[in-house]
């Protein structure tokens, strides 16, 4: 692996999501690099289709184009797992991380799906449909990483896919009026019905309020699979642990900071300070420590099942 590539897999993520970087400098090494590479093909792909560069700027373009790039997307990562000569570093790390660690192409190609789910403009009727989105573009991501850190065994699997839902639920709460403003909403629209709030309208100040009653189901939501995440960072080797449950709590907190500032939660982009960084990688290390000894119940079984 050549350093040219490592050095871009690592400006991708400090750009791309301050959060995951932040968690990733505790990984080992070995892990860190290949999170690190992991990292820059989900960036890649999610660039594309939304018109963006490192999750900043620009707008999704037009339907027709946006399939044309998956397309692409799709041949490209098929050509990766064939083995062929990849010149895009995106995809050159994505085949480097995918041979080394075993990461099944189900799971890649599933992630692309999510995306078509935006190229297509699907529509999100009950809350199980929006988990179901949630699996695709950040569930699947869970899966792949913990085959990074090691993890094979179905259970722990299973809890890193969690806390990929969990993580993507807090994010839609985040980003509603964001997503708006692209023409996406991710909420159900039966919420939307309920509260009288019109699907192409949602930004309206107007509705504010009812959006941020909205938010804070989803952070709601989100807590189960929180918790259910919890019982498998006891599982993961000692340094990813301490950068999973540190993750895990800096996004929580972004979803409770997005219920507290009510409806002017998106006045701002909620994040967290690097002071509020530090805080959490202390509780994480603590988290960590105690997932190790503790005796968890097996998972939920009203919880959301994927594919897996």
């Amino acid at each position: 692996m050549s350093q040219p590539l490592l050095d871009h897999a690592a400006r991708t993520m400090s750009q791309g999501s301050k959060s995951f970087a932040a968690a990733a400098r505790l990984f080992d090494p070995a892990t860190r690099r290949s999170a690190l590479l992991l990292y820059t093909w989900c960036r890649h792909c999610d660039d594309v289709i939304d018109g963006q560069v490192l999750g900043h700027e620009g707008a999704p373009p037009p339907t027709e184009q946006a399939s044309a790039r998956l397309a692409e997307l799709r041949e490209l990562t098929a050509a990766a797992y064939r083995g062929e000569p990849m010149r895009d570093p995106a995809f050159a790390a994505f085949q480097h991380v995918a041979h080394e660690h075993g990461i099944e192409a189900r799971h890649a190609f599933a992630h692309l799906d999510g995306f078509a789910m935006d190229v297509h403009g699907r529509r999100y009727e009950r809350l199980e449909d929006t988990l179901d989105y949630c699996y695709h573009v950040a569930g699947v991501v869970g899966l792949m990483m913990a085959r990074v850190m090691g993890a094979s065994a179905p259970a722990t699997l299973q809890r890193a896919c969690d806390l990929g839902l969990a993580f993507q639920l807090t994010n839609i709460a985040r980003d509603i009026v964001e997503d708006a403003a692209v023409g996406r909403c991710y909420l159900p629209q039966a919420w939307l019905h309920e509260l009288g709030v019109p699907a192409h309208d949602l930004a309206a100040p107007a509705y504010r309020p009812a959006l941020a009653t909205l938010a804070a189901r989803l952070v709601n939501a989100a807590e189960p699979y929180y918790a259910s995440a919890r019982a498998g960072i006891g599982d993961l080797p000692p340094r990813c642990a301490w950068a999973v449950a540190t993750a895990l709590l800096v996004y929580r907190a972004i979803g409770l900071k997005v219920c507290a500032a009510g409806p002017k939660a998106w006045d701002r982009r909620q994040g967290t300070s690097k002071a509020e960084k530090l805080w959490l990688l202390g509780r994480g290390l603590l988290l960590a420590r105690q997932a190790r000894v503790a005796n968890h119940r097996p998972r939920d079984v009203g919880l959301w099942q994927g594919p897996g």
